[in-house]
C-alpha cells in the first residue's frame, strides 16, 4: 500500500531554460523514528515544485520545475523506505523517481526549508512500528529534517489503521500576532496594532490548547519583531496543520469598519492590493529586504499553483471566520479575499490573514481595545477552527 498527498502543479510543456540546480539528493532518518526525510540539495531556490505523487506500484514521482542536476551531481545511496531512485530531466523540469519498500507504506509531503533553498520530502510511516533501516542510516538531523508532515486531505483510505489516521489530525496551529517590537503596525485613536493582536492571539491560543486539545504555538508571545518571511517558515518547522496571521486594519476614510479575511493568492480589488502593501511594507523594518524583490506577480502565481492543494483548505476557513464574525459577534462582514501577503507566502499548509477591524475607526477602535471585544474576536476565530477541525478530520473538504 501506498498513499501519498495529491499533486500541487500540473506539468506541462516549458520552453523555460532551467535555472535552479541540484546538487545532490541525501535520506535522513527523522529523530522520532516515525519516517525519513529526504534532502534535495539545491544551489539555486526552486520556485516551483508539485507534490509527490504515485506513478506505479510503490513508486513515486516529485517534479521539480525549470530544474536540473548540478555538475558535481553525483548519486548517493538511498536509504530507509526508499530502495532505488532516479533523476531524469523532461521539458526542462527535474523528475525524481523513488522506488518504495511495499513493507514500509508512507505518507509523502514536501516542502521547502526554512534555513536553506534546499527542498525537503518527508516519508512519514503509514502506521505500524517503522522497519529498522538496514543501511544504518544516522537519526540525525536539523530542525527542518525532523519536522512532521503536513498533511494537504485526511485520511481517506476506509481500511486504514487508526494509527494511519491519527497521523492527519489537526494536532498544531500556529497563530501569528502581526507585528511586534520596532514595527507596531497601524497607529490610531491612541492604539497600536502590535498590542491589540498580541492580546486576541494569546487569548485564541488559550481557548484551543483547553477546548480542542491542539497544540498552539505562537510566532510572538511578547513585544519582539520577527521577520515576515521568517514567520512563515516556524509554521512549517513545528509541522502545523494551520497558520492564522492576525491583524487590525486601517483606512483614511474613519467611517470604514469590519472584518474581513485572506488567504495567498493575486489581489482581484484595489482595496485589497492597498491592504496587502500596506502590511508588506513592514519589510522596511527588516535588515535584508532582497529577499522579496523576488516575490513578484508571475511568482505568486507560481507559488498558488505550488500550494493549490491548501488554497481551498485556506478559503474554507476563511468563510467559517467570516461567518463567525457576522453572527457571533455582530461585525460587518467585508468578506473573504486574496492577496500576496508576504507573511502567507512562505506557509506550507492552509493559511489565512485575519483584519479584525480598523484602528482608524474610533467607536471601532475602542471595541478592538476593549477586554469584552477582544473575547469576543477570539472566541469567533476558535468557534472557525474548531467548525473547520471537525470538517477536516471528516474528510468533508476533500470530497467537496
Amino acid at each position: 500500500m501506498l498513499a501519498v498527498g495529491g499533486l500541487l502543479v500540473l506539468l506541462g510543456a516549458s520552453s523555460v531554460q532551467a535555472e535552479a540546480l541540484v546538487k545532490d539528493v541525501m535520506f535522513t532518518a527523522r529523530s522520532d523514528g516515525q519516517g525519513y526525510v529526504v534532502r534535495v540539495r539545491t544551489a539555486d531556490t526552486i520556485e516551483a515544485y508539485g507534490m509527490p505523487r504515485t506513478v506505479g506500484e510503490n513508486e513515486l514521482e516529485w517534479v521539480l520545475y525549470n530544474s536540473a542536476l548540478h555538475d558535481s551531481y553525483q548519486k548517493s545511496t538511498p536509504k530507509g523506505p526508499v530502495k532505488n531512485y532516479s533523476a531524469s530531466s523532461r521539458n526542462g523540469h527535474l523528475i525524481l523517481r523513488f522506488d518504495l519498500d511495499p513493507d514500509q507504506p508512507v505518507k509523502a509531503q514536501a516542502y521547502r526549508d526554512g534555513a536553506s533553498n534546499d527542498l525537503l520530502m518527508n516519508l512519514a510511516y503509514a502506521g505500524g512500528t517503522p522497519v529498522a533501516d538496514a543501511g544504518g542510516g544516522s537519526s540525525a538531523g536539523s530542525s527542518s529534517d525532523v519536522v512532521q508532515t503536513v498533511s494537504n486531505a485526511p485520511e481517506r483510505t476506509s481500511g486504514a489503521s487508526r494509527a494511519a489516521r491519527e497521523r492527519w489530525k489537526l494536532d498544531t496551529v500556529v497563530i501569528d500576532a502581526g507585528h511586534g517590537g520596532k514595527d507596531p503596525g497601524a497607529t490610531a485613536n491612541g492604539l497600536l496594532e502590535k498590542n491589540i493582536v498580541l492580546d486576541v492571539a494569546l487569548k485564541l491560543g488559550g481557548y484551543i490548547e483547553n477546548r480542542l486539545g491542539v497544540n498552539v504555538v505562537y510566532t510572538r508571545e511578547g513585544d519582539r519583531f520577527i521577520p515576515l518571511e521568517e514567520r512563515g517558515h516556524m509554521a512549517n518547522e513545528a509541522g502545523a496543520k494551520l497558520f492564522i496571521s492576525i491583524h487590525a486594519n486601517a483606512a483614511r476614510a474613519h467611517a470604514a469598519h469590519g472584518t474581513e479575511t485572506y488567504f495567498l493568492g493575486p489581489s482581484k480589488s484595489d482595496a485589497a492590493e492597498k491592504v496587502m502593501e500596506r502590511e508588506n511594507s513592514v519589510i522596511k523594518y527588516e535588515k535584508n529586504t532582497e529577499k522579496y524583490e523576488d516575490y513578484d506577480e508571475q511568482a505568486l502565481v507560481r507559488q498558488t499553483l505550488t500550494q493549490s492543494a491548501y488554497m481551498r483548505q485556506s478559503e474554507k476557513l476563511a468563510s467559517l471566520v467570516q461567518n463567525q464574525f457576522e453572527e457571533r459577534v455582530q461585525r460587518k462582514n467585508r468578506g473573504v479575499h486574496q492577496a500576496g501577503f508576504y507573511v502567507l507566502w512562505s506557509a506550507s499548509m492552509p493559511s489565512v490573514l485575519v483584519e479584525l477591524g480598523f484602528l482608524t475607526n474610533p467607536r471601532e477602535a475602542r471595541y478592538l481595545n476593549s477586554d469584552r471585544g477582544q473575547t469576543y474576536l477570539a472566541s469567533a476565530l476558535f468557534r472557525a477552527v474548531r467548525e473547520y477541525k471537525g470538517k477536516y478530520e471528516k474528510g468533508i473538504f476533500a470530497s467537496e
